[in-house]
């Protein structure tokens, strides 16, 4: 079943708001008093809405124990990278599992994680379904109206929040200096909402505990895992992706082709994410065990393999790639081999070569460092969407949607079929026959 946009802001409010009525409750019986545990002021839990609705996007298709198994990794994965959001963000934690068998650093365990895997799997087989035929009653104008009056009323809700959760109605020196009304009031109106958010959260998670903000050093450009760091690595990463899975290609199908995602270079979208979003999550986890690390890079890079792999499929209406004769795979789109791929290059990537290519970066100048990144995120940005507009041109000419619009005649001259299939070789449009030799050739 295909949901439109406002049937997915429908669920996701739903469900945030049932995950809000569910730890209310747990946590008044533990406490014996109401509390709001929301990660916002309002009657709202977003740690439940979002992994649903990812669920809903992309695994529809899944088999009841992979559904299971899929709930269970991106509300785990969900809940992990709230909890580190929180501690980087506003350097406090608000749970802890650290007393409970199985867990991680405190912020999810095994115990948690079933219970998410129970409570996605009946949402996505039944949940879903009555929701939808809730969000039906209601006449197409109200059902729209509603959906924007919530939706508005949360994201005014998160930016007050995070306001005053970033401490800016906290501190007063900034304001001495001025002085008028207007910045009176602002004032006023910053200590009265970081007062109420932080006495809120205190009340609903009585376990938060302060953690240090850590120290960087600021003599050395892009040092320890910041998001000038993070953006050279998903650079490198783009091209040491498409050089691994060229040379692959050339080992196993005894080939030379484009295994580019972008239309200009040589860069692998798919790794250079997946290296920054591993170095991100993983990075201060990089000096445990190469058990811990195979088993992290193994779950999370299938899992992030599949998303991929359906989002390529929704977006462009082509499939990138196809394991469907490798045995182990999950419709085609992860297999259990490549999985494993994912867990051995964690490993390679946190003991041998991010040491390395850290301290590379590292040795740039901090003002060309700078501007170099800048000039990156440029380049990078604008090939990007270039590549996506001629992939959506090109899948609009196999359904033969001609070119009246500027953007679609300018793909049509700078990127014809005969050049899209040179930089995309592999490439299927869905629905179409194709030569299973060339759908099972390995990475993307």
């Amino acid at each position: 079943m295909i949901y439109n946009t406002y049937e997915l802001i429908w669920l996701f409010l739903i469900y945030s708001f049932l995950g809000w009525m569910l730890e209310t409750i747990l946590a008044a019986t533990e406490q014996r008093r109401f509390v709001n545990r929301g990660l916002i002021n309002g009657p709202l839990c977003t740690i439940y809405g979002v992994p649903i609705v990812i669920l809903t996007i992309f695994g529809q298709e899944l088999p009841l124990f992979w559904l299971f198994l899929g709930a269970m990794i991106v509300a785990t994965v969900t809940e992990w990278i709230s909890g580190h959001m929180i501690e980087r963000f506003y350097h406090e934690r608000w749970w802890d599992y650290s007393n409970v068998k199985w867990n991680l650093d405190g912020y999810i365990c095994l115990p948690a994680s079933l219970v998410w895997g129970v409570l996605g799997t009946i949402s996505m087989r039944w949940g879903n379904g009555l929701l939808i035929r809730l969000y039906g009653f209601l006449p197409e104008g109200i059902g729209h109206l509603l959906v924007w009056i919530l939706a508005g009323m949360l994201v005014l809700d998160v930016t007050a929040t995070i306001f005053a959760l970033s401490g800016i109605g906290r501190s007063t020196q900034k304001w001495e200096a001025v002085d008028s009304w207007f910045t009176s009031i602002s004032l006023r109106i910053g200590q009265w909402l970081y007062g109420h958010v932080d006495r809120r959260i205190h009340r609903a998670y009585p376990k938060t505990v302060r953690v240090e903000k850590p120290q960087r050093d600021k003599t050395v450009f892009a040092a320890g895992c910041c998001m000038q760091k993070l953006v050279w690595l998903f650079f490198i990463g783009c091209l040491l992706g498409d050089i691994t899975e060229t040379i692959f290609c050339r080992i196993t199908a005894g080939v030379w082709m484009s295994r580019s995602s972008l239309v200009w270079g040589p860069f692998s979208i798919v790794w250079g994410f997946a290296i920054a979003a591993v170095t991100d999550l993983l990075y201060k986890y990089k000096d445990r065990s190469d058990r811990f690390l195979f088993l992290m890079g193994t779950a999370l890079g299938g899992a992030y393999e599949y998303l991929c792999s359906v989002l390529s499929e929704m977006v462009f209406g082509t499939v990138f790639w196809d394991y469907s004769e490798i045995p182990f795979n999950l419709g085609g789109r992860i297999n259990l081999l490549y999985c494993f791929f994912w867990g051995f290059a964690a490993v390679a990537w946190f003991k041998i070569f991010y040491p390395v290519i850290s301290g590379w970066i590292e040795k740039l100048p901090i003002c060309a460092g700078r501007i170099l990144t800048w000039v990156i995120v440029v380049f990078m940005c604008c090939n990007m969407a270039v590549s996506t507009m001629a992939l959506i041109r090109s899948n609009e000419r196999s359904q033969g949607i001609p070119a009246t619009q500027s953007w679609q005649q300018t793909m049509d001259e700078r990127f014809p079929d005969e050049r899209m299939e040179k930089i995309y070789p592999n490439a299927i449009k869905v629905g179409m026959q194709v030569d299973n030799k060339r759908r099972t050739d390995g990475w993307k």
